[in-house]
């Protein structure tokens, strides 16, 4: 866990502002700290030494300033004081809005990676984990900026100079610095150290937590109809306090960084005003510059403290920070490939692409050769799903359906044709520009014309009312507003939509290759029969259509069938027996519960 990471000035260029305009504020502040502390000991020496009048004080009345002069000096040293708290005030204003811009900065690069990469490509958490790390994560980087960050500004600009000061001062007091200074640094890397690690823990263990809660939400139906919500609440307590002790060990480690900083920091003050006191009474130093440096001392040590202090207050938000870095630089994501990408609106939507380039010259269609895709292994379970061999091939004129079991991979093969998924062996491509359409319609809030023509600029209002007829939604208002995730149409009309968004697509790029998945799967038998028929039309047109059903009347409407088995499980490493049979029997058990609720309630 770095204290900066170089990073933030790439993808957040409003932290450069912050750094600049903070330098400069640092550099004034050291200043006024500087006048403020000489202003005020030369007034201190001047209203003491009517008292001090005699021979046996040898040096600590040299260098004392007219005593006309103090009116002059409290002015100043005001003046100082001022010009220090507006430069302070001034730069946590400035932080606290360079976090906001930064942390916008870093969504919309984020989402923009996301944009351009596979849907589902999270390996490490799916969705859950991306939307802790974007929200909660990045929300937490407000203490880095309004806090850590005007700290180690401060440290960078001010600490050099106050030492350089007090060594012109007093090189014995100065020496004593220099010698103590660097114990500070030194236990913060230590403790650092230790930061990191336990707030690496605790933000695994928050992700588990936001990944419970999302599970049990979404299956709360099931959980209920069968009785096991109990048994989901027990898992979401567990891990809570589990979070709670990572929590508390945070808390420990920044307590005890506190302390031994504090320590350190008090420890050398105390000795340099020792020597300043000793070399006092003895009359070998002048009051108003020994007041000067003890004064000055403090200010020294401050901002390095509140650098240990900050750094774990913002070290959750580092930690997301470190984990956005990972996704916009595609660490956790798999790109899509320049050469045979998509891109359209994501998995939900409809894209275009260009042809794979180990294709080019080939004979325009789709292409699938020795297709191998394996996914789905997990350290915890060795468990592996691949996909595949598969070879076909969709020329254009022809109207193909991709048929299977659920779960059978049709899905992934549409995946490695369009980029999204990384092949085991073999090749797929489709060496033609392609329209596609996924499973769920993937519609905006927004008009129905902005859906349309999603990903491009402008709508073609004449291509709209075309591509709406032809799925049957001419009666359908273009400039009609959908709501959240496309409400205000029904599903076999939002899934209608889509297949036109693709059709829309497609004239607009030119395309001449169509994958549609499961594109018929929410319409009643005259629509499919509609759209089944507007497949065989885009095929007569010379376009390459490739659908996957398993629905019986697309099959029997396309001029061709490619049979996809399902994919070959393996085990990398087997539970034992008596897991086996403890889940069989967790397992019936649920069932008889369920089943006997079921019949209760008829």
């Amino acid at each position: 866990m770095k204290p900066f990471d170089p990073r933030l000035l790439r993808y957040a260029k409003s932290v450069r502002r912050v750094l600049g305009v903070g330098a400069a504020l640092g550099v004034l502040r050291t200043v006024a700290i500087i006048v403020w502390c000489w202003c005020i000991a030369n007034a201190l020496a001047t209203l003491i030494a009517p008292w001090l009048r005699g021979e046996k004080y040898g040096l600590v009345l040299t260098g004392m300033c007219p005593r006309d002069d103090i009116g002059f000096l409290l002015l100043c040293g005001f003046a100082a004081l001022v010009t220090r708290s507006l430069c302070t005030w001034l730069l946590e204003t400035v932080s606290s809005r360079g976090a906001i811009a930064a942390k916008a900065q870093l969504r919309s690069t984020a989402l923009n990676r996301l944009d351009t990469s596979y849907p589902a490509a999270d390996s490490n958490g799916g969705s859950t984990r991306l939307a802790t790390t974007l929200g909660r994560g990045l929300d937490a980087l407000d203490g880095y900026f309004a806090n850590y960050l005007p700290q180690l500004l401060l440290t960078a600009c001010a600490t050099p100079v106050l030492v350089l000061i007090v060594l012109w001062a007093d090189w014995v007091s100065g020496l004593i610095v220099i010698i103590v200074f660097p114990i500070i640094p030194v236990f913060m890397i230590l403790i650092g150290l230790a930061t990191q690690r336990v707030q690496n823990r605790q933000w695994e263990q928050l992700n588990q937590l936001s990944s419970a809660f999302l599970d049990t939400v979404s299956g709360l139906g099931t959980l209920k109809i069968f009785g096991r919500e109990q048994r989901q609440q027990e898992r979401i307590r567990k891990i809570s306090d589990d979070y709670r002790r990572r929590t508390m060990q945070v808390l420990r480690v920044t307590f005890l960084s506190g302390f031994v900083l504090d320590l350190a920091g008090t420890f050398s003050v105390a000795l340099v005003a020792v020597t300043v006191g000793t070399r006092l009474v003895y009359g070998d130093f002048p009051l108003a510059l020994g007041l000067f440096v003890l004064l000055l001392l403090p200010e020294v040590f401050i901002p390095i403290r509140q650098v240990g202090v900050a750094f774990h207050a913002s070290a959750e938000g580092l930690e997301a920070a470190g984990a956005v870095f990972k996704v916009i630089e595609g660490k956790e994501l798999r790109a899509l490939p320049e050469a045979g990408a998509a891109d359209g609106a994501g998995s939900n939507g409809a894209g275009a692409g260009a042809g794979a380039a180990g294709f080019a010259g080939r004979e325009p269609g789709i292409v699938v050769s020795d297709l191998t895709v394996t996914h789905g292994s997990t350290e915890e379970s060795g468990r592996a799903i691949t996909v595949g061999p598969h070879s076909f091939t969709v020329r254009p004129g022809e109207f193909v359906v991709m048929a299977g079991p659920s779960g059978s991979g049709k899905s992934t093969v549409v995946g490695a044709l369009l980029g999204f998924v990384p092949l085991s062996g073999g090749e797929a491509a489709a060496n033609c520009g392609v329209s596609w359409c996924g499973q769920k319609p993937g519609l905006m809030q927004g008009t129905i014309a902005e859906n349309l023509s999603l990903g491009h600029t402008g709508y073609d209002q004449r291509l709209g009312s075309e591509v709406l007829a032809r799925v049957g939604l001419s009666t359908l208002n273009a400039a009609q507003l959908l709501g959240a995730s496309g409400s205000g149409v029904s599903g076999g009309q939002a899934q209608r939509l889509a297949i036109a968004r693709c059709l829309y697509n497609a004239r607009v790029t030119g395309s001449d290759c169509l994958i549609l998945d499961e594109p018929t799967s929410a319409l009643d038998h005259t629509n499919e029969a509609r759209i089944c028929r507007l497949f065989q039309e885009l095929a007569r047109e010379g376009k390459a259509v490739l659908v996957v059903s398993h629905r019986p009347q697309v099959i029997a409407a396309a001029d061709r069938t490619v049979k996809i088995a399902a994919g070959e499980e393996s085990w990398e490493e087997r539970p034992d027996s008596d897991a086996v049979g403890e889940r069989l029997a967790e397992g019936a058990e649920g069932l008889a519960a369920g089943a006997a609720r079921i019949a209760g309630r008829e």
